[in-house]
């Protein structure tokens, strides 16, 4: 039946079989589940850990013993009491904003927070740990500031949920027994799928609304209102607020929200890095010692590159950070050899394989081999037990020295190998620069359509669906992709139309602002909406990032959007039908089926 299930979950759903496939099965699955891991502990309805916020949560349910990306169940529970506990700091925050005061250690405490339980971003328990006393000690701060603003004004302070005054425990096991009291498999068991479900698309839509915001700081470019909102959302949720307009509400503000944080981002990196251009990348390695960054970090890459220069240590890119190479101020540091391997979640074999150090810069780490658990470094909030991690100093700057001297004392490549390259590079500024092209050639008939073909990569069956898609997209017609889902089909052969290349790497999931510029723009030439345009959204998701920009979507308004490779398991069965309805929201089908219905 499970198999069933997910066959069901992943493909199309029928209009008469909704309800029935969202509601009748998963919560079979579900209570499966639960009972499963009752029967482990010996208590009724308790699990080890429950968390359904990625696509490859166990069953497609929820994780509910140890998580698919490797999280453990002590880990999990420090996340949601990380969640718990900033829901806490904003609720203090929110409210003394009001009243005229801005604490900056709240605003970052919480993003922090936010950031941290991103999958596949912190794995340590102990470092979550100091994560969540930290953010307790901050919660302590703006309460004073709140307080005596109140005070000030002559008001009464309000009363607020119990989040804004649990005191986190000293002792780590106890700590690991607070956050099991806040799981989301309790809220989901007294509210029910829809509400729970509502709330965690809210707060995964903030996770990643939070990493992006962390990126762009990192640049300097930040923005009060983000913050303000950020506060506003959590203070919302942790009213535990049930009425379903309300949630929606907060979910489509979620996404316009995020359009601005996204631009942000976009500035930061184009400000600091200048505008990609199309750049042919190296993919196969070249003789010498080297090392691998991978996650999403443009400045950490740009510190690296600099500490390396003369030190005859070449850099490879690795998953997200492939579109680095096309940034002016990056490429031009020639011993950025090219890019190495694929997406996130070939690491183990591709890391096992790489002669020299790897630095994970953000999220995307997977358990590291220990083979290479020497040879791995993490900075910035991602972590992994006993693996080396480079934090940086008050200034933000890092010293990869322990990363250098890795690679200089590893063996590197011992020969060149037979050179292969791939294009990248196009972003707004590019693609814009010939829209005259390729608004002439649409209006020529030469270009038929075009299809967004992007988002997450992962482990799990059925992502092959998107390169056998790509493949067979008409010869008339273009694919623009961004993030590391291009790797199913980046290094296949599509010709041209005209000189246009008919594959538009746009770039990292970061860059999703580019892509949406870009449908804009084709809606501005051609005097329609972009739900007009000869354009069709693929999409694939795996983690919380790719649910804001989802959100984002919905909060242009962007109809018709196919979604895989199967739909999010925190989407209650009601909550999916007004998404189908709305917004005509669909889960992807076959290649052939769906390229049928796109094309007519």
């Amino acid at each position: 039946m499970g198999r069933d299930v997910q066959e069901d979950r992943g493909r199309a759903i029928p209009e008469t079989r909704r309800e029935a496939v969202s509601t009748e099965l998963k919560n079979q699955q579900r209570l499966a589940a639960r009972t499963d891991a009752a029967d482990d502990r010996k208590e009724p309805w308790i699990m080890n850990m429950f968390c359904y916020q990625c696509e490859q949560t166990g069953k497609g349910t929820g994780c509910t013993a140890h998580g698919v990306c490797g999280k453990d169940s002590e880990t999990a529970a420090l996340q949601d009491l990380a969640v718990h506990v900033a829901e806490g700091v904003s609720q203090y925050a929110h409210r003394a904003r009001k009243l005229g005061v801005i604490h900056r250690p709240a605003d970052l405490a919480v993003v922090e927070a936010l950031f941290t339980t991103v999958t596949n971003v912190n794995f340590d328990p102990k470092r979550v740990a100091d994560v969540i006393r930290h953010a307790a000690s901050v919660r302590d701060e703006i309460k004073q500031a709140y307080e005596s603003a109140c005070e000030k004004a002559g008001q009464t302070p309000e009363p607020l949920a119990e989040h804004a005054a649990i005191r986190p425990a000293d002792d780590l096991d106890e700590m690991i027994r607070q956050g099991e009291q806040v799981t989301v498999q309790r809220r989901i068991d007294s509210l029910g799928d829809d509400v729970a479900g509502l709330q965690e698309l809210i707060t995964y839509g903030l996770k990643g609304m939070a990493a992006y915001a962390d990126h762009a700081r990192v640049l300097g470019v930040e923005d009060d209102g983000v913050y303000a909102f950020i506060h506003e959302a959590m203070d919302f949720l942790a009213g535990n607020p049930g009425e379903v307009n309300a949630l929606v509400a907060m979910v489509l503000r979620v996404g316009e929200v995020n359009l601005k944080v996204m631009e942000m981002l976009d500035a930061g990196n184009t400000g600091t890095y200048g505008h990609p251009e199309p750049t042919e990348v190296r993919v196969t390695p070249v003789a010498g010692k080297a090392i691998c960054v991978s996650g999403h970090d443009l400045k950490d890459l740009k510190m690296l590159l600099e500490q390396t220069e003369g030190k005859g240590v070449n850099v490879y890119t690795h998953g997200e950070m492939l579109p680095c190479l096309a940034y002016p101020e990056l490429k031009k540091h020639k011993h950025l050899v090219g890019n190495y391997g694929g997406a996130w979640q070939d690491q183990r074999q591709e890391f096992d394989a790489f002669p020299g150090p790897i630095l994970m810069t953000t999220n995307c780490i997977q358990k590291p081999k220990d083979s290479y658990k020497d040879r791995i470094f993490t900075t910035g909030l991602v972590a992994w037990p006993c693996v080396t991690h480079i934090a940086a100093d008050a200034s933000g700057h890092k010293n990869f020295m322990p990363v250098i001297e890795a690679a200089l004392a590893a063996p590197g490549f011992e020969r060149d190998e037979e050179a292969k390259t791939i294009t990248i590079g196009f972003a707004r500024n590019t693609v814009m620069s010939v829209a005259d092209k390729v608004i002439e050639a649409v209006k020529a008939g030469k270009i038929r359509h075009f299809f967004l073909i992007g988002g997450c990569d992962g482990a799990k069956s059925g992502r092959n669906y998107y390169t056998q898609l790509a493949q067979q997209v008409p010869d008339d017609c273009v694919i623009l992709t961004l993030a590391c889902g291009k790797y199913r089909f980046n290094k296949l052969p599509f010709g041209d139309i005209g000189g246009i290349p008919r594959l538009l790497d746009c770039g990292q999931c970061n860059d999703a602002y580019s892509a949406i510029q870009i449908a804009v723009a084709l809606a501005n030439a051609f005097e329609c909406g972009v739900n007009d345009l000869p354009l069709s959204l693929v999409l694939s998701w795996y983690e919380q990032k790719a649910v804001c920009i989802l959100l984002t979507l919905l909060h242009l308004g962007i109809k018709n959007m196919r979604l895989g490779p199967t739909l999010p398991a925190f989407v209650g069965p009601n909550v999916l039908n007004v998404l189908v309805e709305q917004f005509n929201l669909m889960p992807i089908k076959t290649p052939e089926e769906d390229l049928a219905a796109i094309l007519g």
